[in-house]
């Protein structure tokens, strides 16, 4: 039979022999009508263990069996080059292969064919290939849906270069297993010359959901059905070198779902002939004209100082102007980035400008040279260009961005590239770098869309490091092994049996050591260890169970390692938040501000574990409150006490130290100055990355002073909700105890001064990084935090920084941060909340005390009060000037009635500590789980009426018994505080920032102070500008700018400033605290005007007082 076929349908013969299995036999037309023959085929390869037979339409092509043993037979089809198979027929030394028909040889015929290649400049056809078949459907997919079709699309940085195609419709056919049969060319719109060397293809299976079964289809409703999307594949069009894609294809489909495991399988003819696009070295483009208007110039430098992730939110108009006029934006050196992403064009003939621009521009700092890393470009030259700026970063600073350069491989379109090289480099000269990249590149395994790509990458730096460092990496590995099995039990059993599990489960590490006689821990190789000590370790009451461990040190000389081991929790973001602060607590150095952070590490060993070092001598905020009791988060002295426990003695707390800032110079004792110090960056730190899920429970203190936080499961501003409720309503945790602390005592000293100065610098010198940040953030877009996924989440960091704005809006901005932070009632509350759901408290609480109440009162000690009346308002004068209210008190069981007054700042202090009250005693009478932890009794009565704050308010005190007498009044010509202004001159604009106010002089209750400023002479009454109230304090913060507008520079010498410090009333006129009359303007003219931000001197001016008038 054989030898009929051989001589009737020869293979020279392509119009006899069609390229079916069974075509020799029969002809194209009864083919085409399906008559339903059908062939037995029976498969021996090597590598399957037994002979694959099935049945096969008679239609079936050669290639179409080849791919259906292929996919049967293998798993990974990443290395499977399906040229390099054909079918031969058994017990023949023939062989049968397809290219377009099925042809007999007896020698075996090379598939790879020698077409001339071209420069891809002068390939004009289109591109275009043929899609076969989806092979291993599954059998879900075919019980659940029809109409299966490809989208095909183009795409290079991200960004499509034409509309998708697609192919046809077709159903589930069933041969080896389930599969779809296209059998269709596709054909893009756009021509070979204009594709760029790094265009990738991507090709998505989409299908349509059936209707439920036993349902009825309403009319019309099978074009409304939804489309959905089953899985995708992406691949360079161009191979490693520079040649088009060719030959038969297998590409395993990703599914659309995460954690699917469905491996369905694509099998694409891509084109035979080959193309080499040979890129010309590119000339030199002509210098461009440097004519531009001063507003398109000012425009330029806008776009070129935004962040290259923001390119989306420029019109095309606005890229067109920036690619343009791109040589004015060489003085902002970062702008590069997104002066590259307006690139309208990265075709061949397009790239001589492009790398052109390249070689002009000036060599990018390290910083900014990360933004080339982006996937917005895969352009090689472009990528080697930005690696060859990055050399010279040293090695400390290179591990700060190596989990950003990690990351970065994913955007490179080959294996070999020069950033591999340069990690593996640099990983060979450093052993700090390889240790962190092993750990890196093994954690990244997980990914399973790369987890080839960083095979190969971990290979081969075990190739290079030696064998010495491959026996370390092996230990720890064991090690990391051992633990991630000990904390899992340790989760699953019951609480009463932990601590037994974890020491049995110890035995295991001890007997690890026994063999190894040491191990670096995977959080820092510095840290090698030899024994673990069983009896100090344990383990918290988290939701995660995660263990507290404790290592003997192999220097005799260090202290034991303590560290905390998590397994179920994915700690990458938490490593990332404290990468940022720690790059954050750099730059701050750097500048000559040293703000007292505590850095520790946080290492990923694996999806779902990894290690936290523990910092010493230190408590928890809740624990520091909870021993003022339940309500310690509302009260305000715990802190301070806490410090002043820990530093009892001189050397310690009493202890006085020089610190200097660049405004200020001041002696604090030790702690109170890291205090300080440490808040400020913690505020700062927390704002700009949008730390949110803050309780009293993941912020600490330590001993010396220092506060930091812990545990980022919330971060970009992605906020823990309480139902529909925000639970994190401050925009970052300052609370009263803290300023407490800062000011050393309830009243605002000229302490709170520099913090608000400090915490404004901070910010002020993270904001000039704000490309950095940006660019850190940006390359862990696609590492898989759930919180960091989309430009909206850079968006937060962006917002935040406010890039855009002077130093003084900056200044003014954070000022009112830190107001709505320390006004927040919401974040005491959140405390207070998490005390009841995470403490027992055995001692009763210590009631609530009115300032000027000597003691506590109650309706035991002074009677039942029947009944109250507000008689009349009279005029006081001391200890400030303004209105009290005559309260006639009448109690049961007493003769008469008592009449006591009280000023309106002592019924505002009786109102805060009743909503307190209210809110214990509302909380106390629901019937929620977490109250059965409690077992005092509510501070307050049954009836708030009947409460001792009502008690202590009213009753009688000395004052009452002399209504009237209470005067105030200022001292003539006494000088009663000091003002620090910062005044600037610009484009006939005059800058008064109104920042602080200390010292005012009050005899009594604390004004609310607000500065009323008068440039004069003001013929027109159009001089007046003013300040907002602060509250309750002799020395406010404002940082407020006041804008005198059409000043001319002349007329400075003219003018003078009338500044006025008023204390605000509520229901009496406003109290003249003192004032001041400035006339030292004149000296500001000509170039002696500073600019704006800067001082003129600290506290320049002294806010007198004179009589009144």
């Amino acid at each position: 039979m054989l030898d009929v076929l051989r001589s009737a349908y020869p293979s020279s013969d392509p119009s006899n022999n069609s390229g079916f299995v069974w075509s020799p036999s029969v002809g194209p037309e009864e083919l085409q009508q399906g008559l339903g023959v059908s062939v037995k085929v029976t498969v021996i390869s090597d590598h399957i263990r037994e002979p694959l037979t099935f049945t096969c339409d008679g239609s079936s092509t050669v290639d179409l069996l080849i791919y259906q043993t292929l996919c049967y037979a293998n798993e990974d089809l990443d290395h499977i080059d399906v040229d390099h198979y054909l079918l031969k027929v058994c017990g023949q030394a023939e062989f049968l292969e397809n290219t377009f028909n099925a042809n007999f040889h007896t020698t075996v015929q090379s598939n790879r064919h020698t077409s001339p290649t071209q420069e891809a400049g002068l390939v004009t056809n289109v591109l275009s290939f043929s899609v076969y078949a989806a092979h291993r459907i599954p059998i879900t997919w075919a019980a659940s849906y029809e109409g299966f079709f490809l989208s095909c699309s183009l795409t290079h940085g991200g960004a499509e270069l034409c509309a998708p195609q697609h192919t046809s419709k077709q159903q589930v056919s069933k041969y080896l297993f389930h599969l779809v049969v296209w059998d269709q060319r596709v054909c893009f719109p756009v021509q070979i010359n204009q594709l760029p060397r790094e265009t990738q293809l991507t090709v998505t299976l989409y299908a349509s959901a059936l209707p439920p079964p036993g349902g009825t289809e309403e009319k019309g409703s099978k074009q409304r059905r939804s489309i959905d999307s089953l899985g995708w594949v992406t691949m360079p069009l161009f191979n490693f070198r520079h040649i088009l894609t060719c030959g038969r294809k297998l590409l395993g489909l990703w599914p659309s779902t995460p954690g699917s495991n469905t491996l369905c399988i694509i099998s694409l003819p891509l084109p035979l002939s080959t193309f080499y696009p040979l890129y010309p070295s590119p000339s030199t483009s002509p210098s461009l004209s440097l004519t531009l208007k001063r507003s398109m110039h000012v425009r330029c430098l806008c776009f070129s100082s935004l962040s290259p992730l923001y390119l989306p939110r420029l019109t095309p108009e606005d890229k067109r102007l920036l690619w343009e006029k791109r040589s004015f934006c060489q003085s902002e050196s970062g702008a590069l980035p997104l002066v590259l992403a307006s690139a309208p064009r990265w075709e061949w003939a397009c790239l001589s400008d492009i790398y052109a621009l390249l070689r002009q521009w000036a060599c990018l700092n390290h910083h900014d040279a990360l933004g080339l890393l982006h996937a917005t470009f895969p352009d090689q030259e472009l990528r080697r260009t930005a690696v060859q700026w990055m050399d010279t970063i040293s090695d400390p600073e290179l591990l700060d961005f190596l989990p950003q350069l990690v990351q970065a491989l994913k955007y490179e379109c080959y294996l070999d590239s020069p950033l591999v090289r340069f990690l593996l480099r640099r990983a060979i000269g450093d052993m700090r770098i390889a240790h962190y990249l092993f750990w890196l590149l093994k954690d990244t395994l997980q990914d399973s869309q790369f987890s080839g790509r960083y095979q190969h990458l971990l290979a081969g730096l075990l190739c290079c490091v030696g064998r010495g460092l491959r026996e370390e990496f092996d230990r720890q590995c064991w090690l990391v092994t051992i633990l991630a099995k000990v904390a899992q039990r340790v989760r699953d059993t019951s609480p009463s049996s932990r601590q037994a599990i974890l020491r049995e489960g110890l035995e295991e590490v001890r007997q690890f050591f026994s063999v190894s006689s040491s191990c670096r821990l995977p959080l820092n190789p510095g840290m090698l260890v030899k024994a673990v000590n069983i009896q100090s370790c344990s383990y918290f009451n988290s939701n995660a169970v995660p263990l507290k461990l404790s290592f003997q040190n192999l220097d005799p000389r260090g202290d034991n390692i303590n560290v905390i081991f998590k397994s179920g929790d994915d700690l990458r973001q938490d490593m990332l938040t404290l990468q940022i602060i720690r790059i954050m607590n750099k730059i701050w150095i750097q500048e000559g501000l040293d703000m007292r952070m505590v850095i520790f590490r946080c290492f990923s060993t694996g999806r779902g574990r990894g290690m936290v070092e523990m910092i010493p001598q230190a408590e928890t905020l809740r624990k520091i409150q909870g021993e003022h009791g339940v309500t310690g988060s509302f009260k305000d002295r715990p802190l301070a006490d806490w410090l002043q426990k820990h530093n009892p003695t001189e050397d310690e707390y009493e202890k006085h130290t020089h610190i200097r800032t660049h405004t200020l110079a001041l002696c604090l004792s030790l702690s109170l100055s890291n205090f300080i110090y440490s808040c400020a960056g913690c505020c700062v730190a927390t704002y700009i990355l949008g730390i949110c899920d803050r309780h009293n429970d993941n912020i600490m203190l330590k001993t010396s002073g220092h506060m930091f936080h812990i545990d980022f499961g919330k971060f970009l501003g992605h906020a823990q909700m309480f139902g529909n409720i925000k639970r994190d309503r401050a925009p970052f945790v300052f609370t009263s105890d803290m300023a407490y602390v800062i000011n050393g005592g309830d009243k605002p000293s000229s302490r709170f001064h520099d913090f608000v100065d400090l915490c404004c610098e901070a910010y002020n010198l993270i904001r000039k990084h704000a490309h950095l940040f940006l660019n850190l953030l940006g390359l862990m877009l696609s590492c898989g935090i759930p919180e960091l996924s989309d430009l909206d989440d850079l968006k937060y960091v962006y917002d935040a920084l406010r890039p855009h704005e002077s130093e003084a809006d900056a200044t003014m901005y954070f000022t009112r941060l830190i107001e709505s932070s320390l006004g927040s009632v919401a974040t005491k509350l959140n405390f207070f909340i998490h005390n009841l759901a995470q403490m027992k408290f055995a001692s009763s609480e210590e009631r609530p005390v009115l300032s000027f109440a000597p003691r506590v009162y109650t309706l035991k000690t002074d009677g039942l009060i029947r009944n109250l009346f507000v008689c009349r308002h009279i005029r006081t004068y001391s200890p400030s000037k303004g209105y009290a209210f005559v309260v006639k008190v009448e109690r049961e069981g007493q003769q008469g009635s008592v009449l006591v007054q009280r000023s309106f700042e002592e019924f505002y202090e009786l109102h805060n500590l009743m909503e307190v009250g209210i809110l214990l005693f509302f909380c106390y009478s629901l019937n929620i789980h977490f109250l059965i932890l409690l077992s005092t009794p509510p501070p307050l009565s049954f009836s708030i009426s009947q409460c001792d704050l009502i008690y202590t308010f009213f009753h009688p005190l000395q004052r009452d018994e002399k209504p009237g007498t209470i005067c105030w009044g200022p001292v003539s010509g006494k000088v009663v505080g000091e003002v620090k202004l910062s005044i600037s001159y610009k484009s006939d604009k005059l800058f008064i920032m109104v920042m602080h106010i200390r010292g005012l002089v009050s005899d009594g209750t604390d004004p609310d102070p607000y500065v009323k400023l008068y440039l004069l002479p003001d013929p027109q009454k159009t001089g007046k500008r003013k300040t907002k109230a602060a509250r309750r304090t002799c020395n406010p913060t404002y940082n407020e700018m006041l804008v005198y507008d059409r000043i001319p520079r002349g007329d400075l010498q003219q003018r003078v400033i009338h500044l006025r410090v008023l204390g605000e009333g509520a229901f009496w006129e406003n109290t003249l605290l003192g004032e001041l009359l400035w006339s030292e303007l004149s000296s500001f003219s000509g170039c002696f005007i500073p600019p704006v931000g800067v001082c003129v001197d600290p506290y320049p001016a002294q806010v007198g007082c004179v009589c009144p008038m």
